[in-house]
């Protein structure tokens, strides 16, 4: 499985091994358009060269709705909310008829190491505890490292890996 970056700006290929032996390979591409980000980067999941998955990731206050939002991640937290180190992993996408193949566990992982090599000190994961959520769930973001820090609401949890 080839995993490639989306990014809003220059960045340099790289290469990185994840868990179950999926192999994961960033490569730079086009930037993302999602229209209420300024600068976003993201990651695309391929079997060979179709594209099955993808997921958003990049510093946290990128991601407007995060900045906006008074509960989540914030509700017995403090935290500075324009700290660009930490990043957060905010959707998965995965492509139908591709469900359950382990998708979004090897970009969990490829995000963890795609920020870990920009940066990062840490890097979050909003998962909800209700199925059919499109934000990655608690043993997605629990496999690729990231541990429960704070439960904001009764069907949403706060994950983090501190580098």
């Amino acid at each position: 499985m080839l995993v490639s970056a989306i990014e809003d700006g220059p960045g340099e290929s790289w290469a990185s091994e994840g868990p179950d032996e999926l192999a994961a390979r960033l490569r730079e591409q086009t930037a993302c358009d999602r229209p209420e980000a300024v600068a976003t980067s993201g990651l695309v999941a391929y079997r060979g060269d179709e594209p099955v998955g993808w997921c958003a990731v990049a510093p946290r206050p990128v991601h407007l709705r995060i900045l906006r939002n008074n509960r989540v991640p914030w509700d017995g937290r403090n935290e500075d909310k324009s700290d660009e180190s930490v990043w957060a992993v905010t959707c998965f996408l995965t492509r139908a008829g591709y469900g359950r193949q382990g998708i979004s566990h090897a970009l969990a992982v490829a995000a963890v190491d795609f920020a870990r090599a920009r940066g990062a000190r840490a890097i979050e994961g909003y998962p909800d505890l209700v199925e059919g959520g499109y934000v990655g769930t608690r043993e997605t973001f629990a496999q690729a490292g990231l541990i429960e820090i704070n439960r904001p609401t009764k069907r949403k949890l706060v994950m983090r890996l501190a580098f």
